[in-house]
């Protein structure tokens, strides 16, 4: 691993399940995703952005942080949830489909 990447975790199961999920689904923009995740997860672009409102942060033990989306696909629906520790990309929520909280 190189010194500028981040190392990408899940944070639950259930994000573990969904991006397996989607690597069945979608493998070339996972791998695309994937690559996003642990070179600039915290660049801002179209499909790359903080969330907004009452899904802005997240709570892990004392910590807050930041939770932002990723979209592997610019026109799908599918949707990742993530936040930044450190040198940590750790997925929070996949979504395969478009989340209601966020329409």
């Amino acid at each position: 691993m190189k010194k500028t990447e981040y190392t990408v975790r899940f944070a639950t199961s259930g994000a573990r399940k969904g991006w397996r999920d989607l690597v069945a689904t979608i493998r070339n923009p996972m791998a695309d995703a994937w690559d996003f995740l642990t070179r600039t997860p915290a660049e801002r672009t179209p499909t790359n952005y903080p969330m907004r409102g009452e899904l802005q942060f997240v709570q892990r033990g004392a910590a807050r942080h930041e939770r932002w989306q990723h979209k592997p696909t610019a026109q799908g629906d599918a949707r990742i949830w993530f936040y930044i520790d450190g040198d940590a990309v750790l997925i929070e929520q996949v979504h395969t489909h478009h989340p209601n909280a966020t329409k």
